[in-house]
Parts: C-alpha cells; sequence; structure tokens
C-alpha cells in the first residue's frame, strides 16, 4: 500500500489530538507538517517524544499561508483540516486552496476521534465561541458536587508552551497556573474552575489526561473549546446557542455538528432577543428535533461600585472578540449601564494589538484580552496605559491585577448562571442512567 502524506491544518489544539488519534504510529500516513491560524505561529516541531516511533524527528509547524507550497513540495495527498469556529465558508476556502494545489481534503469526525471513558461524561459545548460554555461547567460541576459527587473538568487543549513538558496537565491550585506558565487565554478557562474547588486537567495527549481524570473523579466534564466537538464520548451533551449570534448554529464549523448531535441545546442570551430566541428554537425543530430545549440565563457582578460618568478602559475576554466574532462583551455592556465614558482602545493599541485591530475589523472600542506571550501580555499592558483611564472593567475571567501590575483600578465584571431546575433534572436523568446510544454511534 502506497503511504499517504498528510497536511494538518491547525491552531495549536485539535490539530494534535486528530494526529494522535488517527495519524500517530499509523504506517499508513506521513504527516508531513502541521500549520498554525488564530494565534502567532511558532517555528517549533511537534516533539518526537508525543509524535511516536514513526517521526524520530518530531513534526514540523509551518503557517497557514504556506499551504499550498506545502502541497506541492511534499505531493501531500490529504489536507486535514483540524481547527474550530470557521465559518463554512472558510472551511470551503481553505480546502479550495488544497484542492486547487493537487491535494484531497479531509475532516476527521466524532467516531475516530473520541474517546471511550470509564467514567460518566458530561460534555458542554457551543456554537461559537463566547456562546457561554464556562459558566455553565461553573454550574454543573457545582451542582454535581452539592450532590456528592467528585466531578473532574477536563479543557480543551491549549498548549501554547513546551509540548513536551504539557503532554498532561493538572492544575489544583491558581500556583499551578504560574508554575506552568499558563498564558491569559488559559487563566481565562482555568482561573474560574480552581477557585471554585475544581481540579482542572488538560494537556496534548487526552488519552493520557483522561486516565489522569478517571482515576481521581466520579464525573468528568469536558469543558469544550471555541465551538469544537468533545475528544471524549458524552453520556450527556449540552450546545449552548447564543441569541446574539442567532442562525450562526447552521453557519459556522464544527458548531452546526455540535447543535446537530447534541441531547440538550441551552440558549443563552435570550431575554432581549425575542428574535433570535425563535430562530435557535425553529432550526432546533429542524435539524434536532431529539434535542432538550433549555432557556438558560446569566447573572453579573462586578467587584465594587462604578461611578458614573467614569473614563473607563473596558478589557473583554479574548477569544469571544477576536475570532468568536462579538465586537464587544459583558464587560462593555455594565460600561454603558453605569453610564461610564468609555474609552475607544483602538486609538492606544501598541505593537501586537495595532495588528489585532487591523485583523478584527469589527471589534468596538474595547480590549481583548490577549496575551499568548510575554511581549502581547507587555503590549497589554502599555495600551493600557497610554489610554490613561481612571479605572479598568475587566469581564475577562482571568485576573488581571496580578498579571499585569498596575496600579490603575480594576473593577472586575464576573457572570454566572441562574439556578435552572430543568438542566439539573436533565443532568440528574442522564448520571443515573446511561446511554447507549452515544456508544454505538460515536466510538470506533
Amino acid at each position: 500500500m502506497t503511504q499517504k502524506r498528510v497536511l494538518i491544518i491547525g491552531a495549536g489544539g485539535r490539530d494534535y489530538h486528530n494526529f494522535n488519534m488517527v495519524f500517530r504510529d499509523n504506517p499508513e500516513y506521513e504527516v508531513v507538517g502541521f500549520t498554525m491560524a488564530q494565534l502567532p505561529v511558532r517555528k517549533v516541531r511537534y516533539p518526537a517524544k508525543l509524535a511516536g516511533k514513526l517521526y524520530p524527528n518530531g513534526i514540523p509547524t509551518y503557517d497557514e499561508s504556506e499551504i499550498e507550497t506545502l502541497v506541492k513540495k511534499h505531493s501531500v495527498d490529504y489536507v486535514c483540516l483540524s481547527y474550530s469556529d470557521l465559518g463554512h465558508n472558510e472551511v470551503m476556502h481553505i480546502a479550495s486552496r488544497g484542492l486547487a494545489a493537487g491535494a484531497s481534503f479531509l475532516l476527521l469526525g466524532p467516531r475516530h476521534t473520541m474517546l471511550e471513558s470509564s467514567k460518566k461524561v458530561i460534555a458542554v459545548c457551543a456554537t461559537r465561541t463566547g456562546a457561554g460554555k464556562s459558566p455553565l461547567t461553573e454550574y454543573i460541576s457545582t451542582f454535581l458536587r452539592e450532590r456528592g459527587y467528585r466531578v473532574g473538568i477536563v479543557r480543551h487543549p491549549m498548549p501554547y508552551g513546551d509540548l513536551a513538558q504539557e503532554e498532561v496537565q493538572k492544575f489544583a491550585k491558581l500556583e499551578d497556573l504560574d508554575a506552568q506558565k499558563c498564558t491569559v487565554e488559559e487563566r481565562e478557562d482555568y482561573e474560574r474552575h480552581i477557585m471554585n474547588g475544581f481540579v482542572v486537567y488538560a494537556g496534548v495527549d487526552y488519552a493520557k489526561v483522561l486516565r489522569l481524570a478517571e482515576s481521581e473523579n466520579d464525573v468528568i466534564i469536558w469543558d469544550g473549546g471555541n465551538n469544537d466537538f468533545p475528544f471524549f464520548r458524552p453520556d450527556m451533551m449540552i450546545t449552548v446557542a447564543d441569541a446574539m449570534r442567532a442562525g450562526h448554529e447552521t453557519l459556522y464549523y464544527p458548531g452546526e455538528v455540535n447543535f446537530r448531535m447534541c441531547d440538550v441545546i441551552a440558549i443563552n442570551k435570550w431575554e432581549n432577543n425575542a428574535e433570535g430566541l425563535r430562530t435557535i428554537m425553529r432550526n432546533a425543530k429542524a435539524l434536532n428535533p431529539q434535542a432538550e430545549l433549555v432557556r438558560i440565563s446569566m447573572e453579573y457582578e462586578a467587584s465594587s461600585e462604578i461611578r458614573k460618568g467614569a473614563r473607563a478602559l473596558v478589557v473583554d475576554d479574548g477569544p469571544t472578540l477576536t475570532h468568536g466574532g462579538m465586537p464587544y462583551g459583558v464587560g462593555y455592556l455594565v460600561a454603558m449601564k453605569k453610564g461610564c465614558k468609555i474609552i475607544d482602545g483602538r486609538r492606544y493599541a501598541e505593537g501586537a494589538y495595532r495588528e489585532l485591530y487591523r485583523k478584527y475589523g469589527h471589534i468596538h472600542k474595547v480590549v481583548p484580552a490577549v496575551g499568548y506571550s510575554k511581549a502581547q501580555i507587555g503590549d497589554l499592558k502599555q495600551t493600557i496605559m497610554n489610554a490613561k483611564p481612571q479605572l479598568i472593567i475587566s469581564a475577562t475571567p482571568a485576573d488581571l491585577t496580578k498579571l499585569l501590575n498596575i496600579k490603575i483600578p480594576i473593577v472586575k465584571v464576573s457572570y454566572k448562571l441562574k439556578r435552572n431546575i430543568q438542566l439539573e433534572r436533565a443532568i440528574l436523568h442522564i448520571i443515573d442512567k446511561k446511554d447507549e446510544r452515544r456508544k454505538d454511534q460515536y466510538v470506533v
């Protein structure tokens, strides 16, 4: 059999998992490289320690702009798209680039990429980045712990450092974030769970991550990233649909996959979006009529009083604003409600932030919390200092006070899910009874 050459198109997460599940130690394929998007490209190799016996020198990483060149240079047979929150048109543009260069296009699905767990798994996914997964994961984990379950939270990968050292990660206390040199993006998703007393597991090799989480917990919650589908076969799958972006559940990959195959569709941000609510309900009826529809609501709190008329700079959740496509987040809404004079962060952008605003032209006034490196964190700090605000309204879950070490007052805006009895009943029903249908449908 002729060995097939593969180029994996990724963004530092799903791409590594797809490789581990399908291509590692598989002599039918040769992976010639990974490409990187959605974050700064690091000219690093996927290390030999993780790549397996067929790749003693590891696997190189390239920029996504090099797809055509790489396909031709290496006679690539398959371009394998392996990252999330892309419009369906964007998916096909990537496919067309590979096809025009001579390769075939490949998407790997749940059956070939989901791991089977010996413990109950609840997966929290979404139709778009920033739909409200983290507060829902927080709610479910606390709810189950109050009923006596040992709950572990496994987070979608964000391996931005030394991949060999990040093979399996465990975060049990906030100091672990410093010890493992976590980025702002990682802190946004880990801190709230750690502060609630839960252990967060992540890494690169999710078979090993899963085994560790299973050894320490009764129930595992898969806390999805972007709008990707789970790495573990779920006993219960919840997809959060965002009424502020109604219709996107049919327009984005793989959010539509989540929308079609989940057990529960949790509709968020619907209170002031009646038409959005109707659109999601109509699409649910057409695409996933068996799913239970649950309306969830968030409540927001500010850590201190916000003075009306204060000259405020708003820092909102980074991924929600960038590839999530939102012009602003909850921090901006709170600032508007409190009557602040909101500073246009775009006017004071420093370094990497000037490029960020150019790339994501839809962002309105607010500063996205982006910090994949020390240099970017430095640019975030300088952007804030350039603006000279009276206060910062921060709606990123990461602790900016500790991270930036600045003297400007910071008002932290937090949000959590209001009690939802319908959701609780659905969770307990699944926890008490395993759904064997998913085993047949999604596991090889």
